[in-house]
């Protein structure tokens, strides 16, 4: 019984981590429907341009794309790349923009086993995210055309 009464204190302890949690969350920017056609996303997201060199920027980035985490890139002065995913060199010669688009936005649209992360995911298909994350792509719309103008680069 004594057991119970700790569990029934520790139930009743407010969580002061949540209310911290919901307390930095800021507002998500407005989210853009895709539609996906013929295995790929043909139209930008909100009608955005795309950067190349952001797009390498991002796709560099640990904090943002890290795609050297999975893929390897042609890209000089980087010793570590992952080989989970495959190399990016060449990409745009094997896939269309619009291929290159559902890939990051959300590959599971192509194999619902896939381990790369939806960078711009359908937000109603995510389950249970953190508060911070509701109504949030890991990816605003416009890196994620940054980082397909660079990918469309790798030729």
């Amino acid at each position: 019984m004594k057991g119970a009464g700790i569990l029934l204190v520790f139930l009743l302890t407010p969580m002061t981590g949540m209310a911290s949690d919901s307390a930095a969350v800021t507002p998500a920017e407005a989210y853009c429907k895709w539609k996906m056609v013929d295995y790929g996303v043909p139209e930008p997201l909100c009608g955005l341009q795309g950067d190349a060199g952001r797009g390498r920027r991002i796709v560099l980035d640990s904090g943002q794309g890290n795609c050297l985490a999975c893929h390897r890139l042609p890209v000089d002065g980087v010793e570590g790349y992952g080989t989970i995913g495959p190399p990016l060199a060449g990409v745009a010669s094997r896939l269309t923009r619009a291929q290159l688009r559902l890939r990051v936005v959300d590959a599971r649209h192509l194999n619902p086993y896939s381990i790369m992360p939806g960078y711009y995911p359908d937000l109603a298909l995510i389950n249970r995210p953190a508060v911070k994350y509701r109504g949030r792509a890991f990816l605003p719309a416009q890196a994620v055309e940054d980082v397909i103008a660079y990918l469309a680069t790798l030729k």
